[in-house]
């Protein structure tokens, strides 16, 4: 292994197996505990409201499994499809870890589906990004399958996401839609990171007002590790000098990939994220107003990667979820 790729591992490894358990698992078990929203985006599950199959196979690697939950209502002609991938710095968590999320779904009449993918370890040190969305692309089409073997027809889908997930959720939404087996109709999420300039990454949480500008006098050479790790392509600090990283990450950055066929989007953002760049989801919401998409971009202003510290936030994060659902994915 190269010096360089193994640094940017370690680094990798660093931040989004430490600081982002800290900072989003820790808010995550408190909103479960303490729901702010009395019980309005959960649904007390049982076989009234619809079944769960579990770790059904989309591929041969050992991560490749998702679990698939049907509504009870099995008698419309038709189901949209709801997949929605868990968070965890794309090196840790699992499908199970977003069940109340997908049981809400569920119990709105939605066919929904919880995606395991490839995670990077020690074990598997060529996972990136990259290897993930590919993942995640190939798993659609086995899910569309088993909820037909199940006699739920799938006619169109929307795709969400935490964190790492609603980055890959983002990636599919934007990159891959045009290759989908069925519409994509719209996107969710919470903290993703959409795209990968070296000017937002830096001093990440520091001050989210505060223009962050290169200084060619520092050793950028940890982020080329980060960015090399996270794409799975060699990037150099010189790349960072001319711009040729850019078009080397763009296969990650889902905000690159928006145009004027984007799907609706939904999206929330911590303004102290010190785990993933707020600054880049200024350009995810600059580009969806560019090519005029129907989106809306919640900022939370007093909360890092959590979102811990903006319930009424979050709240109007999880009620615009609903309308675009509604909208753009009505249950018929």
């Amino acid at each position: 292994m190269k010096k360089e790729k193994r640094g940017g591992r370690v680094m990798w490894g660093l931040i989004y197996m430490g600081t982002f358990i800290a900072a989003f698992a820790i808010s995550a078990v408190m909103k479960m505990k303490i729901d702010p929203f009395g019980g309005k985006y959960k649904a007390v599950w049982n076989h009234s409201l619809g079944e769960v199959y579990t770790d059904l196979s989309y591929g041969d690697g050992e991560a490749n499994k998702f679990d698939l939950y049907v509504p009870a209502d099995g008698s419309r002609k038709n189901y949209g499809l709801v997949v929605y991938l868990h968070p965890g710095g794309f090196t840790s968590g699992d499908k199970s870890g977003d069940a109340e999320m997908l049981q809400w779904l569920c119990a709105k009449g939605y066919v929904a589906a919880s995606i395991n993918y490839t995670l990077f370890s020690e074990k598997n040190p060529d996972a990136n990004v990259y290897t993930q969305s590919v993942e995640i692309r190939e798993s659609i089409p086995f899910v569309i399958a088993e909820a037909e073997k199940l006699g739920y027809h799938i006619d169109e889908m929307a795709v969400a996401g935490g964190s790492a997930g609603h980055a890959l959720a983002m990636l599919y939404a934007y990159r891959d839609a045009k290759v989908s087996p069925i519409p994509v109709k719209m996107v969710f999420g919470a903290v993703g990171p959409s795209c990968f300039y070296l000017e937002d990454w830096i001093n990440m949480g520091v001050d989210p007002d505060h223009p962050n500008k290169i200084d060619p006098d520092t050793d950028y050479s940890g982020m080329a590790d980060l960015f090399t790790a996270m794409a799975g392509k060699q990037i150099t600090v010189d790349m960072f000098k001319t711009g040729e990283y850019l078009e080397l990450m763009k296969d990650i950055s889902a905000a690159m990939w928006v145009d004027e066929n984007s799907v609706p989007s939904v999206c929330a953002y911590g303004s102290w994220d010190r785990v993933q760049a707020f600054l880049a989801s200024k350009r995810l919401d600059a580009a969806l107003a560019q090519y005029n998409i129907p989106h809306e971009y919640i900022v939370c202003e007093h909360s890092g990667h959590g979102l811990q510290n903006d319930n009424a936030k979050y709240g109007i994060y999880m009620e615009k979820v609903s309308e675009y659902l509604n909208t753009y994915m009505p249950v018929d």
